[in-house]
């Protein structure tokens, strides 16, 4: 290569680097504008990512657009490496833009004198303020969800008596919280034991800590609650009593996955569906792409998602079927 197609080569370089890093800098603030109280209510994991990857485009925007001589470098394949990799994290930094929570959620975070409402960098809780029943629920957000879009849904469990963890996911994803139930699950008394649930990837998730925890002699997991979602792997033989609630209209988990997914469960699950009803009506956050359409309203199938879960919940901690 002559000299003059170097400098090209370097000059397209720097462009490269200018160019993206800038992108870098305007996709970190949008994502933070998009993003907007999830970053004091998110996982931390989310906002130290977007603040480090902020600063490091931010750097490298102001020096880049500072530099106006172009010099030979070395190392151009490890520096288009770099820009690749740049590129990579920038998508997932946008990718990774959560789904805010909205009311009835927000109302339904507001402790009152049945329920106490606690919130943490990693978890909300809810206890209730009078006697404590010793099954409790620790429920997996689905994927790249705010964890507070769940209270309204789960709130009703609270106010049975029923403490309920709901875990907040490293960067929204429920496979990055997998140790999350077997951290928590002696932290709380008098739960002597637990139905582990999720909504779609945190379903999957609390299949596994199912699987893993079904029969312990401490704590164990007696019950499965699965909301628009299914197990990763052959869950059959859980003593653990299951509850599958999915939305006949879900264009994510759809009824045919649903369908498909009774080989994987045990003989007596109990699956209810909610007819006219999508993948985002089993939290209270913005429409999802790809779902269906509903026929129903919201408020009307979380009326039916809450009554087959307070009745699921009341039978396992019975001890008595749920079928």
């Amino acid at each position: 290569m002559d000299a003059a197609a170097v400098t090209r080569f370097d000059t397209a370089g720097l462009w490269a680097a200018r160019v993206v890093a800038t992108l870098g800098v305007l996709a970190c603030v949008w994502a933070a504008v998009m993003t907007g109280a999830m970053l004091v209510h998110g996982h931390p994991a989310y906002l130290v990512l977007l603040v480090g990857s902020f600063v490091t485009c931010a750097v490298v925007a102001v020096r880049a657009w500072l530099t106006r001589t172009v010099r030979r470098r070395r190392f151009k394949v490890g520096r288009g490496i770099l820009l690749v990799v740049g590129v990579g994290l920038l998508a997932g930094v946008v990718w990774l833009v959560p789904s805010s929570a909205v009311e009835p959620a927000l109302q339904a975070m507001h402790s009152n004198a049945a329920v106490t409402v606690s919130e943490t960098p990693t978890e909300i809780v809810l206890t209730p303020t009078g006697t404590i029943s010793t099954t409790g629920v620790f429920f997996q957000p689905g994927a790249r969800v705010d964890a507070r879009a769940y209270t309204a849904v789960l709130k009703p469990l609270a106010e049975a008596g029923h403490l309920v963890v709901i875990p907040k996911q490293p960067l929204g994803i429920a496979f990055l919280a997998t140790g999350a139930f077997a951290a928590d699950r002696d932290a709380f008394v008098p739960v002597a034991q637990w139905i582990v649930g999720g909504h779609s990837l945190g379903g999957t998730v609390a299949a596994l800590d199912a699987a893993a925890h079904d029969t312990d002699a401490s704590e164990p997991v007696a019950g499965l609650l699965l909301y628009a979602s299914y197990p990763a792997n052959d869950s059959s033989d859980l003593t653990a009593q299951v509850l599958s609630v999915s939305g006949s209209l879900d264009g994510l988990a759809t009824p045919d996955s649903i369908r498909a997914s009774r080989a994987d469960l045990p003989a007596d699950t109990t699956f209810v569906d909610i007819a006219g009803g999508v993948h985002a009506f089993f939290g209270d956050y913005s429409p999802q792409t790809g779902d269906g359409q509903p026929t129903i309203s919201h408020d009307d199938a979380r009326s039916q998602i809450v009554a087959a879960t307070l009745a699921f919940v009341t039978a396992v901690s019975a001890g008595g079927s749920t079928r």
